[in-house]
């Protein structure tokens, strides 16, 4: 063989080797392309979505995807996505759990989108349980729809009784004279409207009203005198006679230097400060009545409840002493001043009393009628779980699965408390064994946490080992770049974490103690964390420390 044809030969065998790596190389990156594209991401320009039925195996990608479609479209928490055809419960940050959202949108707390939840799929969230319809019949599980209505937010409190002080009339004398006879002999006695309280013997009208009397007979036969007749009716009325008094005078045509004084209102003695024989000067107190159609009733109301209370609102009063009835009224006054002990402000409440059943020092219990203005989300209180922190519903979403969704409660009236956020209409919660399933949803996520996926120790470097013996911990570590620090919060740059399906990206994370940083912790240093979840906050730096030099990052 020559040395042309053996210089052919190797071109020759060149080329088929170009040929065939090129083919290899081609069909190894068709192959990861379609690996790492999404399930259910297009793979051409004209390509569409097929429907996704399970929306936990979503990565966080599609997650955005579907958020961006459902803004698009106009959705929102409570549509069904024709995607999925399942119902949209809400929305939440990924990096951020315990926080809901109505609408699609960006999240509060990170530079990324919300993903969607939603009801009915079979979604793999760590914080849900399954409950299979045997064990739902043997714990007694009970569901309860969320309903919208009035919240008859009434207040109640107890309180005394006192006599009404705008309904009293103090009697006094006009003239000096002296008195003949008391028809009342002690304070509390009763007298009705129109009744006699006391006969007054005045000698200074005997000569106004002889003078009176003189005065016309004289001018029955001399009308000329007529204006003479006018002043003696005057000096009458000087001497302080009423005008009833003086009718009684022309009718009679005879002197009347005695005068009863008679009740200007039905009621009770209060007060008597005069005896019989006793004489008595011009505006002299003789006495006190008091009226009893009307009462007061003054209650303590604690503060919180106040505002809920204006003048005029209607009441209904109780008592025992007076079983079966139910006395109506209306609040008169909220006093300017506020029990620094107690909290309370007093309440002042005016009571029709018809039959004088109440009296002062009586014991009432009286209930503010106060309906909520506008239609609200409400719920049986005994299927809200309090734990101090927030408030947690168990969520039937079909299927026998159940997950906690933390509400914003308001108002509480009777065995209803008011849902302001976090729920739907027509939604189920668990009513009976929700601390069951909460404490089972709970366990789910604890365990769930300690033994992440099989994948999960790609985000776990070198050089931060778990002591042997210990506790397998909560949290997740992972390198990042330091981007930007601002007092006890720093913004890095990471890789993807699998084991949380977080995508590579930057985010704000929470620095620990200032003895358990770096010493110099500023921007373009790589370093390795470890961090753990808190509910509706940042991710928590448990320990942060620069990477080792020329390590990957």
């Amino acid at each position: 063989m020559n040395k042309a044809s053996l210089i052919g030969l190797t071109a020759i065998a060149v080329a088929t080797l170009a040929a065939v790596g090129y083919g290899a190389w081609t069909v190894g990156m068709n192959a990861g392309m379609s690996m790492a594209l999404p399930q259910g991401a297009p793979t051409g320009s004209g390509a569409a979505t097929p429907p996704t039925q399970d929306p936990s195996a979503w990565t966080i990608t599609q997650g955005f995807e579907a958020t961006e479609r459902h803004m698009r479209d106009g959705l929102r928490a409570g549509d069904v996505d024709p995607m999925t055809r399942l119902k949209i419960l809400n929305y939440h940050d990924p990096m951020v759990p315990g926080k809901n959202f109505d609408a699609p949108g960006k999240s509060p707390f990170m530079d990324m989108l919300l993903v969607p939840r939603y009801a009915g799929g079979n979604e793999a969230d760590t914080s849900g349980v399954s409950v299979s319809a045997r064990t739902q019949q043997n714990l007694g599980l009970r569901t309860v729809e969320v309903t919208e209505g009035w919240l008859d937010s009434a207040v109640s409190v107890a309180g005394n009784v006192a006599w009404n002080e705008r309904d009293q009339v103090l009697v006094s004398a006009r003239s000096m004279g002296f008195v003949e006879r008391l028809h009342v002999r002690a304070t509390q006695d009763r007298v009705a409207l129109g009744a006699p309280l006391a006969d007054i013997y005045v000698p200074s009208w005997v000569a106004a009203q002889e003078e009176y009397l003189a005065v016309a007979r004289m001018a029955e036969q001399d009308p000329q005198l007529a204006p003479l007749l006018d002043a003696a009716a005057q000096r009458m009325r000087q001497a302080g006679m009423s005008p009833a008094q003086i009718q009684r005078v022309v009718r009679s045509g005879s002197p009347q230097p005695r005068f009863t004084l008679s009740a200007p209102l039905g009621g009770v003695v209060t007060e008597l400060m005069v005896s019989e024989g006793a004489t008595v000067m011009p505006g002299m107190a003789l006495l006190r009545l008091q009226g009893t159609s009307t009462v007061w009733a003054e209650g303590q109301v604690p503060e919180s409840q106040a505002s809920q209370l204006q003048p005029g609102t209607q009441v209904s009063a109780t008592s025992p002493a007076a079983p079966g009835q139910t006395f109506t009224g209306r609040l008169q006054a909220l006093l300017p001043s506020v029990d620094l002990t107690t909290r309370t402000i007093k309440a002042r409440l005016e009571l029709a009393n018809p039959q004088g059943r109440l009296v002062p020092g009586m014991f009432v219990q009286m209930r503010f009628a106060n309906p909520s203005a506008n239609r609200v989300l409400l719920l049986p209180s005994d299927a809200v779980i309090h734990t101090g922190q927030r408030s947690v519903v168990m969520l039937a979403e079909g299927n026998g699965r159940f997950s906690p969704v933390e509400v914003r409660t308001g108002r509480e009236a009777g065995d209803k408390t008011e849902i302001l956020q976090g729920l739907q209409v027509g939604q189920r919660v668990v009513r009976s064994g929700q601390f069951l399933i909460d404490s089972e949803a709970s366990l789910n996520g604890f365990l769930a946490r300690l033994s992440p996926s099989p994948d999960a120790g790609a985000d776990k470097p070198a050089g931060m080992p778990v002591k042997p013996g210990a506790i397998p911990p909560t949290t997740h570590q992972t390198p990042a770049e330091v981007k930007a620090v601002d007092g006890d919060t720093v913004t890095l740059q990471h890789p993807a974490i699998p084991a949380l399906k977080w995508p590579a990206m930057t985010m704000d994370f929470q620095l620990p103690p200032a003895d358990q940083r770096p010493k110099e912790l500023s921007a373009g240093l790589a370093v390795r964390i470890e961090f753990e979840m808190r509910d509706g906050d940042i991710p928590q730096i448990t320990r942060i420390q620069p990477a080792a030099t020329g390590a990957k990052q």
